[in-house]
């Protein structure tokens, strides 16, 4: 056994990974699981990586966003993704599983690893030493107010966010930028106009559009943040005089304000993605997609996140993280999962992957390892790390977070195809630096 230890929190799909990089590079484990024992409001299995919404671990193929954020981690050592492959079931193009099977193989991995040691104890203290914490979004009780204390109470209960889409797929002869009054540096917005007749169809379908069932753990999030399709239920101009105004606002197709008024504010450094302001929702993602396209400028908009509005625990990590997952104050504490602000079951389990790999490394006296941020896992690393962002949303992987290719590639599949090879290619050249193929 090592004499080199380390401890996990939490056993979900994050932690799993942690663990196993940790194991892997020959590091004592504990990893520390409240189940069986206590279940959060959304557990049920007594499982590790418990699927709890869906089985679906997104699209397989590498030219998509997800698939070649799974073959980075494959390329990495991932324990899960060869369990999920071991318990897929048929989805298309989409890799899909056996929820109760992938649970059940995830734990006989996890536990038959000689390095690692399963605590099953609720833990209500930050552990000493190198640890690295992925209690996941429904962290609460006695270790959420530990992780407050730790991160400043830098800590968000709820994720009310608004829906994301790239800046290349805004239809800029239907939009504008500008600041309200001419404020700022003239491109601080991009403004997205509507006039009488638009406006009354897009609130007509707004108010009508279906809504996404909520879990009783979730409703809380409504008493700090209304979503948009609540608010626009208190009259036809509610919004026109909230999120939707339009003053201080000239449109220089018509030389007129307009009757309303949709802002995109900028999400990331490089000006790729954009969020729309105000606009934190709880409809249906096929319905966000349908009734916010009917928006002239965002007709054909590519959303790479979904507004969404659920219990979901995270810390301001641009303040508090490094790309390598440790904390900037406090560099042998790890986060891992969602925790971190990445959004999705594979996300979670990337995050957990870099986090162990880098306790792993911390703990071995290597320097740190961070993918570039040209591949998927580098990206989502810069843009939960990036202290630029000031407006902290999860994100899940797309990739609008990549930097852009050049020259520009118009065709959409052929520049997917492209930004993948290219994170590959330079994912390959960093393992290789680092020591890790």
């Amino acid at each position: 056994m090592s004499n080199l230890t380390a401890t996990v929190v939490g056993a979900g799909l994050a932690g799993c990974e942690a663990a196993w990089q940790l194991a892997q590079a020959g590091i004592h484990v504990k990893l520390c699981e409240m189940k069986p024992k206590r279940f959060s409001p959304a557990h049920k299995n007594s499982g590790f990586a418990e699927l709890v919404c869906s089985n679906s671990l997104k699209a397989s193929r590498i030219a998509s966003a997800a698939g070649l954020m799974k073959e980075e981690m494959r390329r990495l050592g991932s324990v899960l993704l060869p369990v999920a492959d071991m318990c897929s079931v048929a989805a298309g193009g989409a890799l899909a599983v056996d929820r109760e099977l992938f649970s059940k193989m995830a734990t006989e991995k996890i536990r038959s690893h000689p390095n690692i040691e399963i605590v099953n104890e609720e833990i209500t203290h930050i552990p000493d030493g190198v640890c690295v914490i992925a209690t996941g979004p429904l962290t609460d009780g006695a270790f959420a107010d530990e992780v407050g204390k730790l991160c400043g109470q830098r800590l968000s209960f709820f994720d009310a966010a608004a829906p994301i889409v790239t800046f290349e797929s805004v239809d800029m002869n239907e939009a504008f930028f500008a600041s309200r009054y001419d404020r700022g540096d003239g491109d601080d917005y991009i403004n997205c106009p509507m006039n009488k007749e638009q406006y009354e169809t897009f609130y007509a379908e707004l108010v009508s559009a279906e809504r996404a069932l909520q879990h009783d753990f979730d409703k809380k999030v409504y008493e700090g943040c209304m979503p948009i399709e609540i608010m626009a239920q208190r009259g036809a101009d509610t919004i026109r005089f909230g999120p939707m105004k339009p003053v201080g606002l000239r449109d220089p197709k018509t030389g007129h304000r307009p009757w309303a008024n949709l802002q995109l504010r900028r999400e990331d450094a490089d000006g790729t993605m954009y969020n729309l302001v105000g606009f934190q929702t709880n409809l249906k993602f096929g319905e966000q997609k349908r009734v916010f396209s009917m928006i002239p400028a965002l007709k054909n908009a590519e959303f790479v996140r979904y507004g969404v509005m659920h219990r979901n625990t995270f810390i301001d990590s641009p303040r508090l993280l490094c790309a390598d997952y440790s904390m900037r104050e406090r560099p042998e504490i790890f986060f891992a999962g969602q925790m971190t602000g990445v959004e999705g079951y594979m996300e979670s389990a990337g995050s957990g992957l870099l986090a162990g790999l880098n306790a792993a490394r911390r703990l071995l006296g290597k320097k740190p390892f961070v993918p570039e941020r040209d591949t998927m896992l580098g990206a989502l690393a810069n843009y939960i790390s990036s202290a630029e962002t000031v407006d902290f949303q999860p994100m899940g992987a797309n990739f609008g977070v990549l930097p852009p290719i050049e020259p520009k590639i118009r065709n959409k599949q052929e520049r997917y195809e492209a930004l993948s090879a290219r994170a590959l290619s330079s994912l390959e050249r960093s393992t290789k630096e680092y020591g890790l193929m």
